[in-house]
């Protein structure tokens, strides 16, 4: 697996489980990855020689980032490596404009979006979407990053000329009006079978994902249908072979629009560590390894995910001492550290809080209270200060 962060370390647990063992490639030995798995490559996965060395007798090169450059994958895929997903499926996860193109081909709903590659572009987009405009960096952004709200036009003109003269390619979105976001995951194996998870809705704070609920509250059955046959259709359409997330948008009205692809584990997929009959990591070994998939059946009504997000100040008490606190206070608790050091707003780790069996999730009290635990248990692991004023002193 390329990369060593917590999704290399959360898939070398499912290796673990299934017999396999799993070589990363790290940039450094204190990543997330390194500190739990024995067989580590220490590079650099824009240089093609590392890209070698780690693919050196394995079975398969997979990814935990899209950060990869294509030319170096398409070359050691000539050179009869198997990488899943292949690069011809994943440059439509690093290239959000060749996404678009391709996605408005096979007549998948998007927003409307136009390659900006002059300040005059973004003037001739705004009077299209007046107000309603995003603009995107075409690589690289992730979590609020690469992404800009312009609120004027010449706040969109200010953006897009210091942008482009600083080299980065450019695409601009309509700007769409949001009743919620959702995310429906699906896997496809080699051989061609695909799995669809529930679809989960997605919290978003400061363009970074805080909470999801799975499956998502409120969804009607023709609406989950369409989403997770919009999935798997996209999957096997682009060629996918792993697990593959795709992000929508839901307006006040039920309209879904994809909003990005994601082709490896992803933060939406969290809660089917414990909230799912298979989890998104041993899936992901399954289908890139082409065995069998595994069900993917929720196994409660309601599984809520929080992130741990670092504080603005690291909190004196230790990330331990902290454990013991939950531990005593919500024995329910699912909790999954990363290994990673504290700083505001990365994600070190993640809740997850399983509902009763008897709940309903179309129930507003019965979502509202598992995600109030879930939320109440991550703030604690971030700052040591618990939200309902609880005290462990009395």
């Amino acid at each position: 697996m390329v990369g060593g962060g917590q999704l290399a370390r959360m898939t070398h647990q499912a290796a673990v489980a299934l017999g396999q063992s799993l070589r990363v490639l790290a940039a450094s030995p204190d990543e997330p990855a390194p500190q739990v798995a024995p067989d580590v490559v220490l590079g650099d996965h824009d240089e093609i020689d590392d890209l070698r060395r780690v693919a050196t007798g394995a079975h398969v090169l997979t990814f935990d980032h899209e950060g990869v450059p294509t030319e170096h994958l398409l070359a050691l895929q000539a050179e009869g490596v198997t990488v899943n997903p292949p690069p011809q499926a994943l440059l439509y996860a690093q290239d959000k404009l060749a996404m678009r193109r391709r996605l408005a081909e096979l007549g998948a709903p998007v927003p409307g979006y136009a390659e900006i590659e002059s300040v005059d572009d973004v003037r001739a987009f705004w009077e299209r979407y007046p107000g309603a405009v995003v603009l995107k960096a075409v690589r690289g952004g992730y979590d609020g990053r690469g992404v800009w709200l312009p609120d004027s036009l010449d706040e969109a003109l200010s953006v897009a000329a210091a942008q482009l003269e600083a080299g980065v390619s450019l695409l601009a979105e309509q700007r769409v009006e949001l009743a919620r976001e959702l995310s429906a995951m699906v896997a496809r194996s080699p051989f061609g079978q695909g799995a669809a998870w529930p679809v989960v809705e997605t919290v978003q704070r400061n363009g970074q994902c805080a909470v999801v609920l799975a499956p998502a509250p409120g969804l009607s059955d023709d609406e989950a249908a369409f989403a997770e046959s919009l999935a798997l259709r996209l999957a096997n359409e682009l060629g996918v072979v792993g697990v593959m997330a795709v992000e929508l948008f839901q307006t006040p009205s039920g309209e879904m629009l994809v909003n990005e692809l994601a082709m490896r584990p992803h933060n939406s997929g969290h809660w089917s560590m414990n909230g799912c009959v298979t989890s998104q990591f041993e899936q992901h070994l399954r289908a890139v390894l082409d065995y069998p998939l595994g069900d993917t059946a929720a196994t409660a009504p309601l599984t809520v995910m929080a992130n741990v997000l670092g504080a603005p100040v690291n909190p004196e008490m230790s990330v331990d001492e902290r454990l013991h606190h939950l531990m005593a206070r919500m024995p329910e608790a699912h909790v999954h550290m990363y290994g990673k050091e504290f700083r505001p707003d990365r994600k070190v780790g993640h809740i997850n809080i399983v509902g009763a069996l008897d709940g309903d999730r179309d129930d507003p009290a019965y979502v509202a209270e598992l995600r109030e635990r879930a939320e109440r248990a991550a703030h604690w692991m971030a700052t040591a200060e618990w939200t309902d004023g609880w005290s462990v002193h009395g």
